[in-house]
């Protein structure tokens, strides 16, 4: 019998090679998905569809009542999703406070009920200025947490904390992925924007690696 591990699944790039990487590892695959009231809630869907595709169990968990504690983040408030490649000045605004350690933290809860080894997420070097629940130090201390918070050790795995966007798509296309069955754009509308800092680094990972998009974009 194959060991189980928990994907936090977003329905992103990063988090979509993350999940294909760990199905071709042989592991028995366990995705689940948060509606934490995000504009880009469309991404749950791509996530559903993949996860339907590969026949892996799949939980989206509804916690967007939250929100009543959280404040200031453009991807839930009614903030603007600043345009343009990502910069601290702008992009700081897409912060969600404490988001990947509620979803960490709940992931590895249902890791616990499953009787799964790990929690993998899609981490990557692009967010660490950004981002500090994506950064090297804070995914070293959830992961010394979550090995002690229960009675079964749960590791924290983050395969691409070192790499960068760019670096994850060479991955997933030696892997043969489709990213036609990702969305990575933060306004949720019916094409990708092409000018916020999540589809300006998409398409530049794309531009570097030479390949073509197959995302349909506004601009």
């Amino acid at each position: 019998m194959s060991a189980k591990v928990v994907v936090i699944y977003s329905g992103g790039m990063d988090s979509f090679t993350v999940l294909n990487k760990a199905i071709q590892e042989g592991y028995d695959v366990y995705a689940v998905s948060f509606d934490y009231g995000q504009r880009h809630s469309k991404e749950l869907e791509f996530a559903s569809r993949v996860c339907k595709k590969h026949n892996i169990e799949h939980k989206v968990v509804d916690i967007s009542t939250v929100n009543q504690l959280l404040s200031g983040s453009s991807l839930t408030d009614n903030i603007d999703v600043p345009e343009g490649h990502y910069e601290e000045s702008s992009m700081k605004s897409t912060v969600v406070p404490n988001r990947n350690m509620m979803m960490l933290s709940m992931a590895v809860a249902y890791a616990v009920s499953i009787e799964a080894e790990a929690v993998y997420f899609g981490a990557h070097s692009g967010d660490h200025a950004i981002y500090p629940d994506c950064r090297t130090e804070f995914v070293e201390a959830m992961n010394a947490v979550c090995k002690i918070a229960n009675y079964q050790a749960v590791e924290v795995r983050a395969p691409y904390l070192a790499s960068s966007k760019i670096d994850i798509l060479t991955d997933g296309l030696k892997l043969g992925l489709n990213y036609a069955d990702t969305w990575t754009c933060y306004n949720g509308r019916e094409k990708a924007c092409g000018r916020c800092g999540a589809c300006q680094e998409r398409l530049e990972a794309f531009a570097e690696n030479g390949v073509q998009d197959p995302l349909e974009y506004e601009a």
